[in-house]
């Protein structure tokens, strides 16, 4: 019996195969490429998110104590802001009404350091982390018409200003701005590195000082 002869299976020619082929590259590069630059955003937006969080969680800590300074309601235990640095500040409270401020959580005092030996620094309570990967904190002491004041006893508002920068640098950004607080005074000169940073403020109205007789 003879074999029906089968037409048109001759299959690809080898110039046909090449070019199969460079077009399968092609669309295989143009696949990974937009998924390595899906990669990139999600990673970059993933470090500015959690820097925001990290940094408004410690100012939101620092904004409800230092609202607290100088609570002293047996008017005995000489409460109120004892460090007024531009970088640094101490705030003391009678939280259990005992007449001094010896008690835990009753002397807190704001600063920065290197917490975990990394070379970074970071934004402590009494020396306990609180914020990683803190650039600038500063501090500006206003008095009850505003001005700003060096006088312990004549604070009753504080500025607070607060430059985070993310954990992992961005090779595809430079940062060139500098950072100043709310009276324009510049805390943090422009790094011209590849991290991204942000800038927080607050001002906390001290809402005991002057309450009480401060020495």
């Amino acid at each position: 019996m003879r074999a029906n002869k089968i037409h048109g299976d001759k299959g690809f020619t080898l110039p046909e195969l090449l070019v199969a082929i460079a077009v399968f590259g092609i669309v295989i590069s143009a696949i990974y490429a937009t998924y390595a630059s899906s990669q990139r955003s999600y990673a970059r937006v993933s470090e500015i998110s959690y820097m925001v969080q990290n940094i408004r969680a410690g100012i939101a800590v620092m904004e409800k104590e230092i609202r607290m300074a100088g609570y002293d309601p047996t008017n005995s235990a000489n409460a109120g802001i004892t460090n007024a640095g531009s970088s640094s500040i101490t705030i003391t409270q009678d939280l259990n009404a005992d007449g001094d401020t010896s008690d835990t959580d009753e002397s807190v005092t704001f600063s920065l350091a290197d917490s975990d030996g990394d070379g970074d620094t970071d934004l402590v309570r009494n020396n306990v982390l609180l914020a990683e990967n803190i650039d600038a904190l500063n501090f500006v002491y206003l008095d009850e018409n505003g001005a700003v004041t060096a006088n312990l006893s004549d604070i009753r508002s504080v500025q607070i200003t607060i430059v985070a920068r993310t954990a992992k640098a961005d090779k595809g950004y430079t940062d060139t701005q500098s950072y100043a607080n709310q009276q324009g005074t510049v805390i943090l000169v422009a790094q011209n590195d590849h991290f991204r940073r942000r800038r927080l403020t607050s001002e906390v109205r001290c809402r005991n000082l002057g309450l009480w007789r401060q020495g």
